[in-house]
């Protein structure tokens, strides 16, 4: 069992083109020993965003705090702290921070080969 304070991970900034103000920890990983899936930590900056993305693998997020929206095909979708969100894999997608204070969500993915 590995046990840590996610304060105490090291946040990077995402410094993909299309994105502005993100930063992330990865929580869990291959590399402290999960083989299967990874949680990371996103935070957004207010007027922040993730690139509009696709990929194959699908996405489960929480909402932590703040307030935004999640972006798809259909439309914006309003986002607060207890909001869960499914993004299928190859469904196109970002997250918007649209409120005064950051945007955190936990982000859970499967590791991809």
């Amino acid at each position: 069992m590995i046990v840590r304070r996610a304060d105490e991970i090291e946040k990077n900034v995402v410094e993909e083109e299309g994105a502005k103000g993100v930063n992330v920890r990865w929580l869990i990983s291959k590399e402290i020993g999960a083989p299967n899936f990874a949680m990371r930590e996103f935070e957004i900056e207010p007027g922040g965003y993730t690139p509009y993305h696709t990929h194959h693998w699908e996405h489960e997020v929480y909402v932590l705090e703040g307030e935004g929206v999640a972006v798809g095909p259909e439309g914006e979708h309003p986002i607060k702290p207890g909001t869960v969100v499914f993004v299928p894999g190859g469904e196109e997608h970002n997250f918007r921070n649209t409120g005064d204070t950051p945007l955190r969500f936990l982000c859970l993915v499967p590791h991809i080969e």
